[in-house]
Order: C-alpha cells, then sequence, then structure tokens
C-alpha cells in the first residue's frame, strides 16, 4: 500500500499567479511516489509557462490542454491522464501540507475499509485561520458540503461513478461528486490535523456564487440526485427547519405563522428576518417539490 502511486490532479483556469505555490507543496511532499498533471482548461494567462517550468524540472509533472469545459470536465481530463491507483484533486491556488499524501495513504493502509480520507483544513490568503468544517455524516452531506476538494480516494471507487458531473456550471462540483462517489454506510477519515490550505480571495468564486446563481447551483444538486432527496420529500416542513437550524437562521422565523398579522409585518421588515430568508432562498424549489 504504501509504495501505490497517486494520482495528482490539479485544474487551472486564470490562476497562473498561484500556481507555482500549488505545485512547490506538491514537490515537498514526503511520500514520492505521485504524478502530478496540470490540466491547462484553455487558459489565457501564463499556466502553460509555469506548468512546463516543473515538468521540465521533474518527470513527475505532467502538462495537459484542453479547451476551456469547465472545472469538472478538466478533473475527469486530468484523471483520464494518469494511471495512479489513488487521485488527490487539488486546485490551482490551494496548498496541501508535505506529510498530507503519506498520511493519508497510512490511514488507508490501516484501515482498508476507508473509502475516502481527508483533513482538517486552514484558510489564507484574504482570510486566516481555522476553516470550521462540519464533522461528516453522510445524512448531513446531502444539506451541505463538509468535504473541500482535495480528499484522497481509490481510483476504481471513481470508476465506479460518472466523474465530476459538467452540468455543475453554477459551482458545488465536489459537493456534487461526494455525493455520487460515497454511499450511506461508506466510512470516510478525517485526518485530526490541518494538512490542506484553503486560499481565500477577495471576489472568490463562493461569494459570487453566493451572490447570482446559489440557488440554480442547489437546484443542480437535487436534479442530479433527485433518488437521494426524494424520500425526505412527503416531510419537508420539518426538514426546512433542519436547513435553517444549519444556516443558524434567527428562530422568529420558525414561529412566524403564531405572531399576529401586524408582528409579522413588523418582523419582515427586520434585518434578522433578510439575512435569514436570504440564506433559505436557495431550498424554495425543494419547498414546492414537497407540495
Amino acid at each position: 500500500m504504501m509504495n501505490v502511486k497517486v494520482s495528482i490532479v490539479v485544474p487551472c483556469y486564470c490562476q497562473a499567479e498561484y500556481l507555482a505555490e500549488t505545485l512547490d507543496s506538491v514537490l515537498a511532499q514526503t511520500y514520492p511516489n505521485w504524478e502530478c498533471v496540470v490540466v491547462n482548461d484553455g487558459s489565457p494567462d501564463d499556466t502553460e509557462v509555469v506548468a512546463k517550468s516543473y515538468s521540465s524540472k521533474d518527470s513527475r509533472f505532467l502538462y495537459f490542454y484542453q479547451e476551456n469545459q469547465g472545472l469538472a470536465s478538466a478533473r475527469n481530463a486530468g484523471i483520464a491522464a494518469t494511471d495512479g491507483l489513488f487521485i488527490l484533486p487539488l486546485d490551482s491556488d490551494d496548498k496541501i501540507a508535505p506529510t498530507y499524501i503519506e498520511k493519508a495513504l497510512e490511514v488507508f493502509n490501516c484501515q482498508p475499509d476507508v473509502k475516502l480520507v481527508y483533513c482538517q483544513a486552514m484558510l489564507f490568503g484574504a482570510e486566516q485561520g481555522v476553516w470550521p468544517l462540519a464533522k461528516y455524516e453522510y445524512e448531513g452531506l446531502l444539506w451541505k458540503n463538509c468535504i473541500f476538494c482535495s480528499a484522497l480516494f481509490r481510483r476504481e471507487d471513481y470508476n465506479k461513478t460518472r466523474g465530476y458531473n459538467p452540468n455543475m456550471k453554477y459551482g458545488f462540483e465536489d459537493w456534487d461528486f461526494w455525493l455520487s462517489l460515497l454511499m450511506p454506510h461508506d466510512v470516510v477519515y478525517c485526518i485530526d490535523e490541518p494538512l490542506f490550505y484553503y486560499r481565500v480571495k477577495d471576489g472568490s468564486m463562493l461569494k459570487k456564487l453566493q451572490q447570482n446563481n446559489l440557488e440554480k447551483a442547489y437546484k443542480q444538486i437535487y436534479e442530479n440526485h433527485r433518488e437521494l432527496y426524494e424520500p425526505y420529500m412527503a416531510d419537508f416542513q420539518s426538514k426546512i427547519v433542519y436547513y435553517r437550524e444549519m444556516q443558524l437562521v434567527n428562530q422568529q422565523l420558525m414561529i412566524e405563522l403564531t405572531r399576529s398579522h401586524d408582528e409579522i409585518a413588523c418582523m419582515r421588515h427586520s434585518k434578522a428576518y433578510r439575512i435569514g430568508k436570504a440564506l433559505t432562498k436557495p431550498f424554495a424549489f425543494l419547498k414546492r417539490k414537497g407540495k
């Protein structure tokens, strides 16, 4: 197990300024049997120059170009271009600690029933500190992603899925893939150590997603995994309470129907109500399905 090859897949689109940091973190791995493919997803910047500077000095780095097709397609292309028994996706502006792969493989070696390994994470860049991800539970994963993209999994398990879904045009590619990869009784292991570093940038994709296309992204998750969500539709009213609790929505929203007309009108003009309504809006389409 400790001599198997790990394929690290790094899609890159307009992130050349950060790519060297990412590849340096790969080069620093204490586990030596890896290959790292940089997939240039039609990027107009210096992605090719940076990537080829690494492949020219270390044959474990590979370079692959495709016309722009999006993150999901780039990840699939990178996986297809490699042959490691384990796969580690890594975004081109993030970093991994030197011992991440070594420690993840130790978990697989000691616990063969584990299907996916990830770790605690840190934020860096525009924000710094611990990334407070929720503890993994399968049912919780249905409603909110708690695993970042750079988790280690077996190629044979990837091959049982359809890969990363290109129809996730508004984000959540990772979340959608975890829902395809993981079954309710699969074992997921989180290393209790921060070995992954997520870069936060001003005007990040997540912020843009929240502003413009969040509801579309949630709806696509539902459409891709309808069979997972159908059992919850009949009891949707209790489920929407669960959503609100997860999103830390003000308790006033949950007792709105008991208020008088004047009290409701007043509450709806409050800042707390507006914030809560914005947070739960992405699930409106699910409520309609429940009806």
